[in-house]
């Protein structure tokens, strides 16, 4: 028997699930919302109810004073919604709290991603692939020219730079949610135990990380340290304050951005970006259509992003999928 899915509706301001009037990361408020992940182009304030992983409702809570309504979901429990929805919110492998989720109303299976990425993170649990009827996607590196490379080797970049440079700092340019703390944790990793010196605006999103226990080591504010104590160590910042009168403070910084952006070189000419790390939190080409063959639905859902060339990829390979026109996505600094 064909199926319609007419009890999920893709609209201008977010995917509204119609049994239940909830709606999935609404970009304007909403009686229910269902929320993916943090970032402010997916949660913001105002709705009568939030409905999100714990993680994801205490960074709402921190970035918007969000906490009215709030009714937290752990990874693969299932709720009941309103005219027989379930949903069950699964690791999107995004940023801490990120999620999927998996609706299922009258046999049918909707899964829809949020933001996502398939390569490790240390800050968060994995990506979990889920076969559906309806996988809705993004796709803000849906171009064949994308490809990520292995997060070490990018460490492994920074460090050396580092190392070569003791009488200077590098200065990361990180997004504030997710970014900067994975690439701390990413040094960690690497065995890097040295204080790292934090933005101001850092402080309070590390702590956050830190109390769902998420280690990042030693950190230290800028804002309390001399300049020479700085030398010789990693410095991490917003991208907008990378060239901004505050980097004055710093022992001749070595200017460094962390995002998948900087795999095009423009980009990184246009912050005066010295070193460009490629470390992108979002699936890149490669792991966007692996991701589709591995959930193999019946029909993709296409949004905030490189649509057209995805769309393509799955005309080629006879297989379903449509764009959605929504609106309030942005690319970030990634």
């Amino acid at each position: 028997m064909a199926r319609d899915f007419a009890w999920i509706r893709p609209e201008p301001h977010g995917i509204h699930v119609v049994p239940a009037d909830c709606w999935i990361d609404p970009s304007q408020a909403v009686g229910c919302a269902l929320v993916t992940h943090g970032h402010a182009d997916h949660a913001r304030g105002g709705h009568g109810q939030t409905v999100a992983t714990p993680e994801t409702l205490a960074i709402m809570k921190l970035r918007y004073a969000t906490c009215a309504g709030a009714r937290p979901v752990a990874y693969h429990e299932t709720i009941s919604l309103p005219g027989g929805v379930d949903a069950t919110y699964i690791p999107a492998g995004h940023v801490l709290g990120s999620a999927q989720i998996l609706l299922e109303h009258a046999g049918e299976r909707v899964v829809v991603t949020g933001d996502y990425k398939r390569m490790p993170d240390p800050t968060c649990p994995p990506f979990e692939v889920t076969p559906c009827d309806i996988f809705i996607t993004e796709a803000t590196f849906g171009l064949p020219v994308f490809c990520h490379p292995p997060i070490a080797a990018e460490i492994g970049k920074l460090l050396d730079r580092l190392a070569a440079h003791p009488d200077r700092c590098v200065l990361v340019g990180a997004y504030a949610l997710g970014k900067a703390q994975r690439v701390i944790a990413e040094l960690r990793a690497a065995g890097h135990r040295a204080p790292v010196y934090l933005h101001g605006a850092m402080e309070k999103m590390c702590r956050l990380y830190a109390d769902f226990g998420i280690d990042l080591g030693e950190l230290r504010l800028v804002g309390e340290a001399d300049k020479d104590a700085m030398r010789g160590h990693v410095v991490v910042c917003p991208p907008s304050a990378l060239n901004d009168r505050w980097s004055r403070r710093l022992p001749d910084p070595i200017t460094a951005m962390a995002s998948g952006w900087m795999r095009v070189r423009q980009r990184a000419r246009q912050r005066n970006v010295e070193l460009p790390l490629v470390i992108s939190d979002h699936a890149d080409w490669g792991e966007l259509t692996r991701t589709v063959e591995e959930v193999d639905p019946h029909e993709t859902w296409i949004t905030h992003g490189r649509e057209e060339a995805l769309l393509r990829w799955h005309q080629l390979h006879q297989r379903r999928a449509r764009a959605l026109a929504l609106v309030g996505y942005e690319d970030e600094d990634d």
